[in-house]
């Protein structure tokens, strides 16, 4: 294939995006949890209309659907393609000024919003492959938002290409744009019926050339802690504080063999994320993950344990522990599908690329979607060190991926049913 793609209208669109704040927020039922995903949502409505793609709308919910109808008389099994609108609460989403490093010549970036907030050479190996190329980062006091902005610009742009060059045969491609799915919800409001495709891929994921095969298993839990709340001045022996009870519960965690700071590859975590409240009450929000779904139960039995345990080094506290289902590791609906994973690894090969299938300690909509019956492997998308204030992306790596689906469609027209 020796198409060209336009790497410029990419970093447009790219840079249009991320100045929208979509930050998620757990704390509200609202779905979705921030009015910037529906705004967002509505510029990419009336941006997928603007060059002649059916079927574009935002739905009730905020979903961003549209279809690219077949161009060939045989018939072509339906895919489709997802990316989420809407950006992690660990970081602000809010004003952010994306930096363009055009020419990365190698070395330290030190971001010009928070000069303490440096992305550092040696600490970060993919820099290194990205010399010469075009490197994008936030001032350092937001995340970038290429989680999962660069997935959305590639999608986009893909979808104005195949308009563009319709010798391209390709079959039917269904296109949503999902919100909160860093909070977990991604699919909640979500129907995969509604892809009718035989299989889906989420552009989410990072560096290039990547599938990720397998993703974590994981639950939310939601300890709530009751104290008792008095006047300091008379709270000798009456009052209980859940803000010490939180302390000392939290304190009880594996921090050596189950926290995300002393783990890797296949092992799980219990992360505690966020502790909110005062005296009278107090909530911890603690992610539990991991590889094998049955090691999920036994997590929570663990915070369980410690809620009693604790409980007891303070008899007037009471403690619960909620805990809700978020996704489940998507290798095993994959085996019901192979050629969603085959087909992206033929579509490289075609490129003189060559995939690396990986495993993912985190999750996507893919989970929730391959779970639900619709196998949808994750590709990388080209941002880096997602979640944070230290996030960057490279242009050419989002580049690469357009070319990559292009050349997906291209083997997926090239089966008949």
């Amino acid at each position: 294939m020796h198409y060209s793609i336009l790497k410029e209208r990419l970093l447009a669109r790219f840079l249009r995006y991320v100045q929208i704040d979509t930050t998620a927020d757990e704390t509200t039922d609202r779905y979705p949890s921030s009015d910037g995903q529906r705004d967002l949502g509505a510029a990419l409505v009336q941006e997928l209309s603007g060059f002649g793609v059916d079927e574009v709308q935002q739905d009730e919910n905020g979903l961003v659907w549209a279809t690219l109808l077949a161009n060939t008389d045989h018939e072509i099994p339906t895919i489709g393609l997802c990316a989420h609108l809407d950006t992690s609460p660990e970081t602000s989403g809010l004003d952010v000024r994306p930096q363009v490093i055009r020419d990365y010549a190698g070395g330290d970036l030190t971001l010009p919003g928070n000069p303490d907030r440096v992305i550092r050479f040696d600490e970060t190996p993919e820099l290194k492959s990205c010399v010469g190329k075009t490197v994008i980062t936030s001032d350092g006091t937001t995340l970038l938002g290429a989680d999962d902005k660069a997935g959305i610009a590639i999608i986009v742009e893909l979808l104005a290409f195949l308009t563009e060059h319709p010798e391209i045969p390709h079959g039917r491609i269904r296109v949503c744009f999902t919100c909160d799915e860093e909070i977990g919800r991604g699919v909640d409001r979500l129907d995969p019926a509604r892809f009718d495709a035989i299989a889906c891929y989420t552009i989410d994921g990072g560096a290039t050339d990547l599938i990720d095969i397998e993703t974590f298993s994981a639950d939310l839990a939601v300890v709530t802690i009751d104290g008792v709340n008095i006047h300091p001045s008379i709270a000798k022996d009456r009052m209980t504080n859940a803000v010490r009870v939180a302390a000392h519960f939290v304190d009880q965690l594996p921090q050596r063999t189950l926290a995300p700071e002393s783990t890797e590859r296949r092992k799980g975590f219990l992360h505690p994320y966020t502790i909110q409240g005062g005296v009278d009450r107090t909530t911890i929000r603690i992610l539990l993950r991991s590889f094998d779904a049955a090691e999920l139960e036994v997590q929570a039995e663990l915070l369980r344990t410690i809620a009693r345990s604790t409980e007891a080094a303070y008899p007037g506290a009471k403690i619960g522990v909620n805990v809700t289902p978020q996704y489940r590791n998507l290798a095993e609906g994959l085996a019901k599908e192979p050629r969603a994973v085959a087909y992206a690894e033929e579509a490289l090969r075609r490129l003189g690329r060559t995939a690396k299938r990986t495993i993912v300690r985190g999750g996507t909509d893919g989970s929730r979607l391959t779970e639900l019956g619709l196998p949808t492997p994750n590709l990388s998308c080209g941002g880096h060190t997602p979640h944070s204030p230290l996030e960057w992306a490279c242009l050419e790596e989002m580049k690469e991926t357009v070319a990559w689906l292009v050349s997906l469609i291209e083997v997926w027209a090239d089966v008949k049913r």
